[in-house]
């Protein structure tokens, strides 16, 4: 790979140490709670509708047994699990019936003319020699390692043009500029130094700490994207743009290319992450329609078995003060509500990533430092 670190194995050290918390600084700095994160992205989206189905259960339970008159009187004076039922039954249907169109959209997207398959192909080995000639070697076919080798490359250059930078000062001790006796271009190499150590610091503790989180990561899971977004490029482009223009007399060629090398490396990690969330969201859509599918088929059951066969004398006596008519009830009615439940879970993530990655390019739409 080109343009190889020339940081000091000190500064390199104290990056690594301190890239392991760069994400959960980040999280602090944004004013997050680790539960909703937890809840939103993280979790296991079967763990959440399963938690949401209980929640709905106990609720259900709650609320009737508070109410007055009790739920099993209800159901011996006229027949609420009928009208309940027949209602979830058609919910249900309904349900599925609308997954099978949204997988229906997703596959429209994968399907096409020849003329534009081609077209998709040759934008995606575009951007790939683009990231070759960055890398200096091919890119990769994973997608993790993909999104790695550009965050290499940036680390790369942003610790070359802190090392020239350095050297510059170390040859020049009084902080003299290029073209000697000029004071102001002496100050100005003192606040570029300043701003590139700034710049270094936060890029490679950023790196560190998404690289950590994508080694070993495979696509299909939510590691990858939720490693990408960690990264906060868009901010890191706009300082980049700042230094070039604030130091512009202070910079030599060199340090100009690297800078301009470093920004195309953040500007081709918006589109990879972009590309890589679209196939994310693909992937999801695809895996949510299934479970829908799956979980439509005993929710029908268990409708079916209510309406049909339950009444107020299926299931007499009570356990702890509350009627078992009413637990069975509830636990039906959070069972035929589980196909639902998957829908929000799925949803819930795949809306919160897309409220996070709503801007491509040197954009910050929410407090990120």
């Amino acid at each position: 790979m080109s343009g190889g670190s020339g940081a000091s194995s000190e500064d390199d050290a104290d990056d690594a140490e301190s890239g392991t918390d760069t994400a959960d600084t980040m999280r602090e700095r944004a004013g997050e709670n680790r539960v909703k994160l937890w809840l939103l992205l993280r979790a296991n989206r079967l763990v959440v509708a399963t938690v949401l189905s209980c929640t709905v259960f106990v609720a259900f339970v709650a609320v009737a047994i508070i109410l007055s008159p009790s739920l099993a009187a209800k159901v011996g004076a006229s027949d609420p699990i009928e009208t309940l039922f027949a209602s979830m039954i058609t919910a249900i249907v309904t349900g599925a019936t609308l997954v099978v169109t949204i997988g229906q959209v997703v596959l429209t997207q994968e399907t096409g003319p020849l003329g534009d398959q081609q077209e998709r192909m040759e934008d995606t080995l575009a951007v790939r020699n683009s990231v070759a000639e960055l890398t200096g070697s091919p890119a990769p076919t994973d997608p993790a390692a993909f999104l790695d080798a550009l965050l290499v490359a940036a680390s790369d250059r942003v610790r070359d043009v802190r090392e020239s930078v350095r050297e510059r000062g170390d040859d020049d001790p009084n902080g003299t500029a290029p073209e000697e006796g000029v004071d102001d271009l002496a100050a100005d190499v003192d606040d570029l130094a300043a701003d590139v150590d700034e710049l270094a610091a936060d890029l490679v503790d950023n790196v560190e700490a998404v690289r950590g989180r994508l080694d070993g990561a495979s696509f299909g899971s939510f590691d990858v994207v939720f490693a990408a977004l960690d990264f906060d490029y868009s901010p890191k482009i706009g300082r980049i743009e700042r230094i070039t223009d604030a130091h512009d007399e202070a910079l030599t060629d060199a340090e100009r290319d690297l800078l301009g090398e470093l920004r195309e490396a953040l500007s081709l990690f918006g589109p990879v992450r972009e590309h890589v969330k679209t196939l994310y969201f693909r992937w999801e859509l695809i895996d949510l329609s299934r479970l829908i599918l799956y979980a439509a088929v005993p929710a029908l059951v268990v409708a079916g078995v209510m309406l049909t066969a339950v009444d107020a004398g299926t299931f007499p006596g009570r356990t702890l003060g509350v009627d078992h008519v009413t637990l069975v009830v509830g636990a039906a009615f959070a069972v035929t509500l589980f196909p639902f439940s998957l829908f929000v879970s799925y949803l819930l993530r795949v809306l919160t990533i897309a409220k996070r990655t709503l801007a491509i390019g040197p954009l910050v739409l929410r407090d990120s430092e």
